[in-house]
């Protein structure tokens, strides 16, 4: 099946898949198969994909838009919903790879940079611009915190009416980090399984055809902003694959998109690719960590959790796309940890004591299960790698402190200074 892009006439994107059966659909607000009731992805045209060059993408903006042909939507910058996320630091963690004993480049990509603080302005900018190009009036979500920042934001600076969906039982700084933009909040008292839920069963109502919820009716292209990841990495490390990388799971989403981007640049041109291909780390918190298990369990059956721990971010009981990050996973020769929540504690502070990243929780997550794969010899440490901070830690900053505060408290003199042993 071909169809008239709907997205724009320079849209590269032409149909939606299943990923479980292959089945094509139109472009539409449509995530679910209708054949076999899995998850769908925008389908491209592969020659308009390799079309694109290098000399292309760097002379576009400094964002991830200038990655716009290669995205199903945002080609033209004024139908843009966008707070011009990306092109965030890859942060050189020399300190810290020695500190665990990798002798191979380390590196942090630091997505805490982003406008609202995390990688989920990718994939909302994305989204939302594909929802006005379909005509929705109204943005909506379910979150964990950092995609209800991202939804109101991008609302408030399109002047569009939001409405988010969050546990209620959110770290208080991502709430009030929600409410400032002035939409509408709605704190359920349940877990984000229970928050998706209630989004699944809304967008089926009349009240709410207007709206676009960025992870249900318009999730396929919402999936698609996380490539951008993967592409900037790439282009950052001079148009090259890392060898390995180690990426945060909720949904399993960002680990599958990221290995997708990967496979599209080395499909339509861009990079070369590796001869030992690229290895595909996963982590998830001790609290909620159904991929994981299932992977160390070696079975396919992911067995659905009530979260628990610090890692909010993460807390996806019942992970969407948890069989395809098995898939990428095993495919690439990777593995998955999962760390406690004193681990993700420690780790946050080592990651901030030896690059200057204050992570939130899930960043904490990430450093904690590369120190486990470093150690168990899962992760080569002779090998480049690349793992992803998706927030900030500015954040969740209950989860450390109680554990950081003054060296020394003393009195305004230079007496009271020495006695302390401030100058020895």
């Amino acid at each position: 099946m071909t169809t008239v892009p709907v997205l724009g006439p320079d849209s590269p994107a032409r149909n939606l898949v299943c990923r479980a059966c292959g089945a094509q659909f139109p472009i539409a607000a449509q995530h679910a198969c209708y054949e076999c009731f899995g998850p769908l992805e925008v389908e491209y045209d592969l020659g308009a994909l390799k079309r694109v060059t290098r000399e292309q993408i760097e002379a576009g903006p400094d964002n991830i838009w200038r990655y716009a042909a290669l995205l199903p939507a945002g080609q033209d910058p004024a139908l843009r919903v966008t707070l011009d996320p990306g092109m965030t630091p890859l942060v050189n963690a020399g300190l810290l790879a020695a500190e665990l004993g990798i002798t191979a480049p380390l590196w942090v990509k630091d997505d805490s940079a982003n406008p609202t603080h995390s990688f989920k302005d990718r994939v909302v900018s994305v989204a939302l611009t594909a929802a006005k190009a379909l005509g929705f009036t109204r943005y909506a979500c379910a979150s964990t915190g950092n995609l209800a920042n991202s939804v109101a934001a991008h609302a408030a600076r399109s002047g569009t009416r939001s409405i988010v969906f969050i546990p209620s039982d959110l770290e208080r700084g991502k709430i009030i980090t929600t409410a400032v933009y002035g939409g509408d909040l709605v704190a359920i008292e349940g877990s984000y399984d229970d928050v998706n839920r209630l989004c699944s069963e809304l967008v089926e109502t009349d009240d709410f055809e207007d709206t676009a919820f960025v992870n249900v009716n318009v999730r396929p292209f919402y999936a698609e902003g996380s490539k951008t990841l993967g592409y900037e990495v790439a282009e950052q490390l001079g148009w090259r694959i890392p060898a390995q990388v180690v990426i945060p799971m909720a949904s399993g989403e960002l680990l599958t998109k990221v290995d997708k981007a990967f496979a599209e640049l080395v499909e339509i041109g861009l990079v070369e690719a590796p001869a030992e291909g690229w290895t595909v780390f996963g982590a998830q918190s001790a609290g909620c960590n159904p991929i994981a298990l299932a992977l160390h369990n070696e079975t396919d059956e992911i067995t659905p959790q009530k979260p628990t721990g610090i890692a909010k971010s993460l807390n996806i009981g019942d992970p969407a796309a948890g069989l395809y990050a098995l898939e990428s996973v095993r495919r690439t020769g990777g593995w998955m940890e999962y760390a406690d929540d004193d681990e993700i504690r420690d780790a946050i502070r080592l990651l901030a004591r030896t690059t200057g990243v204050f992570a939130e929780t899930a960043g904490g997550v990430t450093v904690a299960c590369l120190v486990k794969l470093v150690k168990s010899g899962k992760l080569d440490p002779t090998k480049e790698t690349v793992v992803f901070n998706t927030g900030e830690g500015l954040k969740t900053l209950d989860a450390v402190a109680e554990l950081v505060g003054p060296t020394y408290q003393v009195k305004p003199s230079l007496k009271a200074a020495r006695e302390a042993g401030i100058l020895s």
